[in-house]
């Protein structure tokens, strides 16, 4: 337990103005419309637009919100609606887990950010791979298989999973399970991927990643889904313990003795990468 004379550090700022001008965020916003066919509505985009700007000059991150309730600290915290309904799937998919009577359920992750619907016109050896595997789990009997395939952040319109914010290097209450930093409305920061695959991963026994090697290091779609993962390990899941994103009350939180909840305990993990061989490391053909 902290004394009651330790002072709670003060959060480190300085980094700099990030607002935008009126000017510079209409030119951001409106190279979604370059296409020609989009001329004929720039009335409309124009419209658009003006609400945007509101949007964002107001930091609009949650507009749609209602009361925490019973089962948080601050039951009369505002909490984002869309975060209460990623949570209430990752509980349903932890009662799947411990459902005795249900079959063993893999995740199978496809690492690869190549696919055969985008710029190489080829699937990636990985995903071979991975279907492999699928085949030979089913074979062997009493296991579902879930394939998670990391490709479709580069082949599919909207698909993305947005990078972490590394909250927890400020004080690990202030990561919370599942993550509250996305959606961020006002910043145009949607349609988070995640809020899918936290889910995907509570409900199964086993998660296996198969991975080839790009440039010496996991490929960037991986890396995005195992930084967005850190708040299985030791987050927070209860946001109204820290109102929100306030880091001085997540830092007192921490100082008082954090816990660090598994969220994802006693799931096994083994993996598989494919690396290039040495001779070829200026290829690309994952």
């Amino acid at each position: 337990m902290a004394k009651k004379s330790q002072s709670i550090p003060k959060p480190r700022t300085g980094q700099g103005n990030v607002q935008l001008s009126r000017e510079e965020f209409a030119r951001r916003l409106s190279g979604r419309f370059s296409d020609p066919a989009f001329e004929g509505v720039q009335t409309e985009i124009d419209r658009v637009i003006k609400v945007a700007w509101k949007v964002y000059n107001a930091s609009r991150k949650s507009p749609r919100t209602r009361k925490a309730g019973n089962d948080f600290q601050n039951p009369d915290f505002e909490l984002p609606i869309e975060w209460i309904e990623t949570r209430k799937q990752i509980k349903l998919a932890e009662k799947q887990y411990r459902d005795a009577k249900r079959s063993s359920r893999i995740l199978l992750v496809c690492a690869a950010a190549r696919h055969d619907q985008t710029c190489p016109g080829e699937m990636s050896k990985t995903f071979r791979l991975v279907q492999m595997a699928r085949q030979e789990m089913e074979k062997a009997g009493g296991v579902e298989c879930d394939v998670l395939d990391l490709s479709l952040l580069t082949a599919e319109y909207g698909r993305q999973i947005l990078p972490c914010k590394a909250c927890v290097s400020t004080a690990m209450p202030l990561c919370h399970w599942p993550c509250s930093c996305y959606p961020n409305h006002a910043m145009g920061q949607v349609n988070d991927w995640m809020n899918d695959i936290y889910p995907r991963w509570s409900a199964a026994h086993g998660v296996m990643i198969i991975s080839p090697v790009y440039w010496y290091q996991a490929p960037s779609v991986l890396k995005l889904l195992m930084d967005r993962l850190v708040c299985a390990d030791g987050g927070n899941p209860d946001p109204t313990s820290t109102h929100g994103k306030t880091p001085e009350e997540a830092k007192a939180l921490e100082l008082q003795g954090w816990h660090y909840p598994r969220h994802l305990a006693g799931r096994l993990f083994p993996s598989s990468f494919t690396e290039i061989p040495k001779e070829r490391t200026c290829s690309v053909a994952h």
